[in-house]
């Protein structure tokens, strides 16, 4: 079979590797895997900024999706021919998290999707929802199971609330999906109107230029009535915090769940203090999360944003894509047999 692993540090790096064919133990299970999507952690990975020590090689990429076709012996959650995912943490099964569920992220700390076929334990996988397509549904591990878990665990949506998302891509779509369907407004940042126009289609509310109108903030006030919104999902990291803090109402909640940008302020935790602010850090979320959002998503017939479907050999051009950060949405990589 076929895989891509990551021998030295770089997308040049990347090598398209036969491997034999893997035979499942006691409680794996064999997935033949169709389609794998692409997060910006994928990247970092692969040019060595997530982890420096990271022991190589490693078959890149948290995200995949595909059907069953061995089992291991005892293996009893599963039968041949099911649609399945791999969950992003391995080990998070359910309840809050701790370091040992934190061990075992897929394309990380282990083996990831990138590869023809793959070997998972049989309590880390989900079966997918039948309303989604191999490519669809491979988005959903990290990028959907995070903006889920930043909109019901951290913020507690409801109907009503205001939720601001930052740029367009699969986080950020993802929270605004899942946002309108819990009834919520949707204001939303990028560096592209065009982008915007598009973002409009999937239920964007408001949406504003951040590179021409850099304190968004200001006009996030003006949209809610000086309050300020009751979610940031925050991707930008430290360059977009002190804004989004700006943002946020009294009370409200900052899901800090990106790191794409560095600012050269001095950082001040005032705004914190004197709003009351909920901080909370999301990194994806357990099974039990992604089992919830799958119920969502085929009651409400959710359809992820994909934007580009690449070709098993061009997975490193796909990488290039989410370094230029053209994309809208979700990229993918579909695996052909």
């Amino acid at each position: 079979m076929k895989i891509w692993q990551i021998p030295a540090f770089g997308i040049d790096n990347l090598a398209l590797v036969d491997r034999p064919m893997p035979q499942p133990a006691r409680g794996e299970v064999l997935v033949k895997v169709h389609a794998v999507s692409l997060n910006y952690r994928d990247l970092l990975v692969t040019i060595g900024k997530y982890n420096p020590r990271l022991a190589l090689p490693r078959i890149p990429c948290s995200d995949g999706a595909g059907e069953v076709v061995a089992l291991g012996e005892d293996v009893s959650r599963w039968k041949i021919g099911q649609r399945v995912a791999g969950i992003f943490m391995q080990n998070w099964i359910e309840g809050p998290p701790d370091a040992a569920k934190q061990r075992g992220a897929l394309g990380g700390d282990i083996d990831g999707m990138a590869a023809e076929y793959v070997l998972l334990n049989e309590q880390g996988i989900v079966e997918i929802p039948s309303n989604l397509s191999w490519e669809a549904a491979a988005t959903l591990p990290c990028a959907g199971v995070t903006a889920w878990n930043a909109l019901v665990r951290a913020g507690k949506i409801k109907a009503g609330d205001t939720v601001l998302i930052q740029g367009t891509g699969g986080v950020s779509l993802f929270a605004l999906q899942f946002a309108k369907l819990m009834g919520a407004r949707v204001l939303g940042t990028s560096s592209s109107d065009e982008k915007l126009r598009r973002a409009d289609s999937l239920g964007l509310d408001a949406a504003i230029n951040y590179k021409t109108t850099p304190d968004w903030a200001a006009w996030v006030l003006e949209q809610t009535n000086g309050i300020g919104v009751d979610l940031v999902v925050e991707v930008g990291g430290a360059g977009t915090f002190q804004q989004s803090l700006k943002a946020v109402r009294v009370g409200g909640v900052v899901a800090q769940i990106g790191i794409l940008s560095q600012s050269a302020e001095a950082f001040s935790i005032f705004p914190i203090v004197h709003k009351q602010v909920h901080l909370q850090g999301i990194y994806v979320g357990s099974r039990d999360d992604f089992e919830e959002m799958n119920r969502a998503i085929v009651l409400r017939s959710v359809q992820p944003a994909v934007d580009q479907i690449f070709g098993f050999k061009d997975l490193p051009k796909a990488l290039r894509t989410v370094e230029s950060a053209s994309h809208f949405g979700k990229l993918v990589i579909r695996v052909d047999h």
